[in-house]
């Protein structure tokens, strides 16, 4: 029996800003911000695991890779240049689409579908990598929903990812600044009490059948309004990376 983790009313929010995703001053303006910073974290946590230089042409050809809440394809259009096999999967079905005709526009291939993640493991997929970016806080049962991802990776295969953490700090900055001040975002597109501390996560990836090897914040600077990441500053957004024991 495939378990759903899919929470509808997250699913909907998403939804309702589909034909947004690429306007890089609409309402994914923070995450275009964000991007370059996740993509260099990503990239070398993918260089690293699997021994591949970033210098040369298509650095990821041969590895297959999954991004789960893909959106509008943020992350993996930049994934298919360099290289990869890109599997993109969302519950909001109006994604999809989006996401089609822009990695089309854009000359890639992609294969975006509308499902789950617990479905795929259900069908048996595999993938060297499964990038997991900012959704474990929208999901019904985050730790379902990680075992599922868990099942994804092949055997050695590198889990990101990333979500915000849950303190004073981050209801003020991803909540009060994002939705209410700088309005980025429209109001309770996040719930802060399905934010999720850097070791609560470690414990979930863990208790899902992960091996935890970092994890990184990253920081956003008002004043120079930039995304950098920082080793000891958690406090807000982070990453995190974990292996699938070979």
């Amino acid at each position: 029996m495939t378990t759903n983790t899919i929470d509808d009313q997250e699913v909907a929010k998403f939804e309702a800003m589909a034909e947004e995703w690429w306007d890089e001053t609409g309402k994914f303006k923070p995450l275009h911000m964000m991007n370059p910073v996740r993509l260099d974290y990503i990239t070398r946590q993918i260089a690293a695991e699997y021994n591949r230089d970033l210098g040369t042409d298509k650095p990821f050809a041969g590895l297959r890779i999954l991004d789960i809440g893909c959106g509008g394809g943020l992350l993996c259009e930049p994934m298919a240049r360099l290289g990869a096999d890109v599997v993109g999967v969302d519950a909001a079905p109006r994604n999809i689409p989006v996401a089609k005709i822009h990695a089309e526009q854009s000359g890639l291939t992609i294969d975006y579908r509308h499902g789950t993640a617990e479905a795929m493991a259900a069908a048996g997929e595999q993938f060297d990598v499964v990038l997991n970016m900012e959704v474990v806080e929208h999901v019904a049962d985050p730790l379902g929903y990680l075992t599922a991802c868990q099942q994804l990776l092949k055997l050695g295969g590198l889990h990101l990812c990333s979500t915000i953490n849950r303190n004073p700090k981050s209801f003020a900055m991803a909540i009060v600044g994002a939705e209410w001040v700088m309005r980025w975002l429209p109001k309770g597109t996040h719930d802060w009490n399905k934010f999720i501390t850097p070791n609560e996560l470690f414990d979930l990836l863990k208790k899902a059948g992960l091996t935890p090897v970092d994890r990184t914040g990253y920081v956003f600077n008002f004043l120079a309004f930039t995304w950098s990441t920082s080793p000891d500053d958690l406090s807000v957004n982070y990453v995190t990376a974990a292996t699938k024991p070979a």
